[in-house]
C-alpha cells in the first residue's frame, strides 16, 4: 500500500499537535497528517501514570503562544495538561488528521524525486510506504519502550515489587506499603508527596546527591486577578512575558552570580525544612543549573519531609536484599515496593531508521541549523525543546520559522532545501548544551551536535531564538534551494 501526503508529522505529543495547529493557521494551501504510534495523542502526558504527574513548568510557558491556559494554577497535572491539548485538537480540527497506532520504521530520501520514502507499520501490524515532501519530526528525545535502568547488584533478591516510573502499573495498591524511590530528579520529587498523601506506610527517597529544589506557589495570585479585569488573551499574554522574564533572569543569574543563587536557593529550603530535616541532602555539590533546576508546588516535599511521611537517604547502594536495599553506609531500608526513578533513555527521531539515497543517517555526525533543520538532510526538521524553560516555548517559534519557511518556498517554486553543513563548526557538546545530567552525558553518541557560532550554535535562550527565528532571511548562503522540475515528480526510488 502507497500513500503520498505533502507534509508528514511524526508525534502527536505537544510538538507535533503544536505545529499542526501552526500549519493549520498560517500554512493553509499546505496538507499534512500526524503519524503516531501510541493509541491516542499527548506523547508525555499520555505515556506517564504515575502518581502526581505534572508539569515541571509554568503553564503560562508551558501553554501554546496562540491558546490561553485559562486556570490559575501555576503548575499542572498530566490529565489536565492532556484536556488542553484535545482542545487544540477541536479548535484546528486535527484529531482527524491524526493515524493512530502507526508506527514509522525507516525513512529514506530519494534525491531524484526530492521525495522522503517512509516505512510504516499500521495498527493491523501491515507495512505501508507513504510518500513525503516533507518530514518533521515531533518525536521528544527520548526513548518510549524502555526508561533508562541501572543494573542494581543483586536485584533479582528483592521480593516485592520493582518498578519504573515510566511503565506505572495500572491500579497499583500501595497503601500501607514501605516505598523506597531511587533518584532526585523532578519525577522522584513529584512522586515523594503524591504517594505519601496517597496512603503510602513510608516514603523513602534514595539518592546518590542531592538536586536544587525551588519551592513556586501552586496558584499565580495576580494572573488570577488580572483574568478578572483584563480580556482572557491579554492576561496570558501579560503573565508569559512575566514568567519567561524570571525564568531567563533566574538562568543568568545562575550563569553569572551562582554562588549568590546557590545561597539563594539553600536558604529557602532551610526555612521550610525548619530543622527537621537535614540540610546536607538539600546541598548540591554542583552549581544551579549544572543540572536542571527542579520544582515543587507550595513545598509540599518539604512539608511531607517534615511531617515525618517521607525521608531522604543519601548514599549509595551496595545491593538490594529479599526485603529492601543495603546502603554503602551499612543502614539497610524495608521496602514493599521500589520505584527506580533513574531517568530517560535519549533517542532521536524516535528510534527512526532514517537514510539519504540509501545511506544510513547519523544524526550525532550532524549539527542542527536555527536549532531546528539537521545539517545536510533535504526537506526535515525537528523539534527539540529547551533544556531551562518551556519545551512549548520552543515549538511556537520553531513552527512559526517552518511556517515562514514553507511559504517562502512555495512562493519561489522550491521544492527542496537543505543547511548545507560546515564541519569546520562543528564541537563535540550536543544541542542540550553543557548539563551535565546523566542523560545527557548518555545522549552523545545520538543527538545532533553543538555548533561553534552563528545558525549552527544552539543557545537554549528562548528570547534570542525568538528575536532571531523572526528576523532569519532564507538567503544566507547556507540554505539551498531546488526548484521544482518535472523530473523531480518521478517515482522514488527503493532504496535497496
Amino acid at each position: 500500500m502507497q500513500k503520498n501526503v505533502d507534509i508528514l508529522i511524526v508525534g502527536a505529543g505537544i510538538s507535533g499537535i503544536g505545529i499542526a495547529a501552526h500549519l493549520a493557521k498560517s500554512c493553509p494551501q499546505r496538507s499534512f497528517e500526524i503519524i503516531e504510534r501510541r493509541e491516542s495523542f499527548g506523547g508525555t502526558w499520555d505515556l506517564f501514570k504515575y502518581p502526581g504527574i505534572r508539569s515541571d513548568s509554568d503553564m503560562s510557558t508551558f501553554g501554546f503562544n496562540f491558546k490561553p491556559w485559562k486556570k490559575a494554577s501555576v503548575l499542572a497535572d498530566g490529565s489536565a495538561i492532556k484536556g488542553y491539548l484535545a482542545e487544540v485538537l477541536d479548535e484546528f480540527r486535527l484529531k482527524q488528521k491524526i493515524h493512530f497506532q502507526h508506527r514509522v520504521l525507516s525513512a529514506n530520501y530519494d534525491s531524484a524525486s526530492r521525495k522522503w520514502q517512509v516505512e510504516i507499520e499500521n495498527s493491523k501490524q501491515q507495512k505501508e510506504t507513504w510518500i513525503a515532501n516533507f518530514v518533521l519530526g515531533c518525536t521528544g528525545y527520548y526513548n518510549y519502550d524502555q526508561g533508562f535502568q541501572p543494573d542494581f547488584p543483586n536485584q533479582a533478591q528483592f521480593k516485592g515489587q520493582f518498578i519504573h516510573p515510566q511503565h506505572w502499573p495500572e491500579n497499583l495498591d500501595y497503601s500501607g506499603k514501605k516505598v523506597v524511590i531511587i533518584g532526585s530528579g523532578a519525577t522522584a520529587i513529584t512522586l515523594v508527596p503524591a504517594m505519601a498523601k496517597g496512603g503510602a506506610g513510608h516514603v523513602t527517597m534514595l539518592q546518590r546527591s542531592p538536586t536544587y529544589i525551588a519551592s513556586i506557589p501552586s496558584v499565580d495570585m495576580i494572573y488570577d486577578k488580572m483574568r478578572k479585569i483584563l480580556p482572557e488573551d491579554a492576561a496570558y499574554k501579560l503573565t508569559r512575558a512575566r514568567n519567561i522574564g524570571v525564568q531567563r533572569a533566574v538562568y543568568a543569574v545562575a550563569q553569572k552570580q551562582p554562588k549568590l543563587l546557590r545561597k539563594f536557593l539553600l536558604k529557602s529550603i532551610e526555612l521550610q525544612l525548619k530543622g527537621k530535616v537535614d540540610m546536607k541532602h538539600f546541598t548540591p555539590t554542583y552549581n544551579p543549573w549544572d543540572q536542571r533546576l527542579c520544582v515543587v508546588p507550595d513545598g509540599d516535599l518539604f512539608k511531607i519531609l517534615r511531617e515525618g511521611r517521607a525521608s531522604v537517604e543519601t548514599d549509595q547502594i551496595e545491593r538490594f536484599t529479599e526485603h529492601g536495599i543495603l546502603l554503602k553506609s551499612g543502614k539497610h531500608l524495608d521496602a514493599d515496593i521500589i520505584v527506580s526513578a533513574t531517568g530517560l533513555n535519549i533517542q532521536i527521531l524516535g528510534g527512526i531508521q532514517a537514510s539519504i539515497d540509501g545511506k544510513p543517517l547519523n544524526t550525532s555526525q550532524h549539527m542542527l541549523y536555527q536549532g531546528i533543520m539537521v545539517s545536510d538532510v533535504p526537506n526535515m526538521a525537528m523539534i527539540i525543546g529547551y533544556i531551562n524553560a518551556s519545551w512549548t516555548l520552543k515549538v511556537d517559534i520553531a513552527s512559526e520559522y517552518i511556517c515562514r519557511l514553507l511559504n517562502y518556498m512555495d512562493a519561489n517554486q522550491y521544492d527542496q532545501v537543505i543547511a548545507e553543513g560546515d564541519a569546520t563548526q562543528l564541537e563535540q557538546d550536543t544541542v542540550m548544551g553543557s548539563l551535565s545530567s546523566g542523560y545527557i552525558a548518555r545522549a552523545a553518541d545520538s543527538m545532533p551536535k553543538q555548533g561553534k557560532s552563528g545558525p549552527w550554535h544552539v543557545t537554549n535562550n528562548y528570547l534570542a531564538d525568538r528575536k532571531a527565528l523572526k528576523k532569519a532571511s532564507f538567503e544566507d548562503r547556507i540554505l539551498k534551494f531546488k526548484k521544482k522540475s518535472s523530473k523531480a515528480a518521478a517515482k522514488p526510488r527503493i532504496a535497496s
